[in-house]
């Protein structure tokens, strides 16, 4: 834990000593409590400078200083003491680090502890920012605002005592979310912080990184702009004053990256308590800009005659194009109403099909239904019935043959271009199988080539090799019945193999019969002509030749449509059936033994 080497030189402080024996064995939760006891180490007044900076040192040598610092990056909240203990710890180890010189190892204390130290107190501190910002109690906010400045304390005091860590701190990304806040209370603290570094080393804003300079100073003209408090004011007009003191690059900076800054702070903070240090930084700032008057009237006197200029050649320019521009602007014009008037003509010409179509569906309607009425005022009233029946069974037969001509013709479409696959890779396949017989027939026999002949040593050897083969691998012998059994069961397999090529040829033939049917009905479907142009000729093609097929269909259709016009009380019980489908024992008990849907009745 301790570096015995530099505890060799002289003997360590007792209370020291216990105290790291003591945090060596006890539980990680009861450390913070004994750490602070630091405090009352170095506060002691009964120290000489030499005595504190000896005790200073061995607190770095045992690492409870490291220890601190590990535990300011934890959840405050879950530790005893909350976060009062993590402020105190806070100043304990900003007290510890300041006030002595590292003997060994220097460049890691420096280099290393010190950087890590800032960035926790840093983040410790945005941590007590947002628990500030979020607390709603009064007496909350004031106990988080305390630890917040005893926290930014800390960091002062510790980038006080090492100057480098000025840079550091800027250039931390703690510090800039801490200044990038609109809380009243930690915004001044933390410009507070920020006019300590540049007091302690004023030259600290040339050595740290362009974005990091941009950002502070982009941060201190918002403040400037969004709000109107004036301790907010004060501060950032103070440290805008500090920082154009420093030299004129960061005036030259300031008046070039703000160019409403002057006007910003005459205008909206004049009067406001802070005058003096105002004036001073307006002062600052005019006296740049009265240096660069002449110049800036210059630039602008040659930025009028070049503009002047470009804007004749520009005009110049445009009147040489002024005509053709006038025409295509016409053109685009005419273009445009033609389309115009050749769209109101076409819907004017859509609505009057549409208004004819429909006078004609109306007249057509009219038609049917006088001469329905005719009909039936000529046929007897017992033969309405027969008629109307007749009647529904034609337009049945119409709606049933347009159905199936529609289906038939969209079974068709989707199966069309499989179709042309299928026939495509029949074309492949035919011409890769002529392709791979005549290359077949083209490869020339190899010659025969007569085996080359062993020599006596060659043999004796191989003969060996075959007698210590023999002798590991000895050959089982079988018995003859066992023999005759593996002959029964190879007939019996050969039986089965050949029965099994028997039924397969069958099936292929059977596949090849129906392929051969399936191409015959879609060259009929390809070469049928349309419905205007169907002759009877044609239409006996599509009817079946089997009279008693015919009957049954017929048969069929009929008890279909009497199945429709029954009575709901024989219907009851079919309320989950779907609809168009008739039971089969109602077709049995109306056709008996007709075939219908593959079932056929015993």
């Amino acid at each position: 834990m301790a570096n015995t080497t530099s505890a060799g030189v002289a003997a360590a402080d007792t209370r020291v000593l216990a105290l790291a024996a003591e945090v060596t064995e006890s539980r990680e939760q009861d450390i913070p409590l004994l750490l602070l006891k630091l405090k009352g180490i170095l506060n002691d007044s009964s120290l000489g400078c030499e005595e504190s900076e000896k005790i200073k040192q061995d607190i770095y040598d045992y690492d409870l200083t490291r220890y601190c610092m590990l535990l300011l990056r934890q959840d405050h909240s879950r530790l005893h003491g909350g976060w009062a203990t993590a402020a105190q710890l806070a100043e304990i180890l900003s007290h510890c680090c300041v006030g002595f010189e590292v003997k060994e190892d220097p460049e890691e204390f420096h280099k290393k502890f010190l950087p890590s130290a800032i960035d926790s107190l840093l983040g410790l501190g945005r941590r007590l920012q947002s628990r500030f910002i979020r607390a709603v109690k009064d007496r909350e906010k004031q106990d988080f605002l305390r630890w917040f400045q005893t926290v930014t304390d800390a960091i002062c005091w510790l980038f006080g005592g090492h100057v480098r860590l000025a840079e550091c701190v800027l250039q931390n990304d703690h510090f800039l979310q801490l200044l990038i806040t609109d809380d009243v209370e930690t915004a001044t603290i933390t410009m507070s912080v920020l006019h300590n570094i540049l007091r302690v080393n004023s030259s600290v804003l040339l050595e740290v990184d362009e974005d990091t300079l941009h950002a502070v100073l982009d941060e201190l003209v918002y403040k400037l702009s969004s709000t109107a408090n004036p301790v907010i004011g004060n501060s950032a007009t103070k440290l805008l004053l500090l920082v154009a003191k420093f030299g004129k690059q960061l005036v030259e900076l300031l008046t070039a990256r703000y160019k409403g800054l002057k006007r910003l702070l005459s205008k909206q903070w004049t009067g406001k308590g802070f005058d003096r240090d105002l004036n001073q930084l307006l002062d600052l700032l005019y006296s740049k800009q009265s240096n660069e008057k002449g110049q800036m009237q210059r630039q602008q006197q040659a930025a009028c005659i070049i503009q002047a200029a470009w804007r004749g050649f520009q005009m110049r320019k445009r009147l040489k194009k002024l005509p053709q521009a006038v025409t295509t602007l016409q053109r685009s014009f005419r273009a445009k109403r033609e389309q115009e008037l050749q769209h109101l003509k076409k819907q004017k010409e859509d609505e009057a099909l549409k208004l004819q179509m429909q006078l004609q569906r109306q007249r057509a309607r009219r038609l049917f239904h006088e001469r329905q009425l005719a009909l039936l005022e000529i046929i007897h009233a017992s033969q309405v019935n027969k008629y109307m029946e007749e009647m529904e069974g034609k337009a049945a037969l119409t709606i049933q043959r347009f159905w199936r001509g529609y289906r038939a013709r969209r079974n068709f479409l989707q199966q069309r271009q499989s179709l042309k696959e299928y026939k495509a890779a029949v074309i492949i396949q035919r011409a890769a199988c002529k392709f791979l017989e005549k290359r077949r027939r083209r490869r020339p026999l190899s010659p025969w080539k007569d085996p080359k002949g062993l020599t006596d040593e060659q043999r004796l050897a191989l003969q060996q090799k075959v007698d210590d083969y023999i002798k590991l691998h000895p050959a089982s012998q079988m018995s003859e019945e066992v023999s005759k059994e593996l002959h029964m069961q190879a007939q019996g397999k050969l039986a089965q193999f050949l029965l099994r090529s028997r039924l397969d040829q069958r099936a292929v033939q059977r596949r090849q019969t129906l392929l051969a049917l399936v191409n015959t009905d879609v060259e009929l479907l390809l070469n049928a002509p349309g419905l205007a142009e169907t002759t009877e000729k044609d239409f006996d093609v599509f009817m079946s030749r089997s009279v008693p097929v015919a009957t049954k269909a017929r048969q069929s259709h009929n008890t279909l449509l009497k199945y429709t016009r029954w009575p709901w009380w024989k219907k009851l019980g079919d309320e989950f059936m779907e609809d168009g489908v008739i039971p089969d024992d109602a077709l049995n008990a109306e056709l008996g033994t007709l075939f219908i849907g593959g079932k056929k009745s015993s």
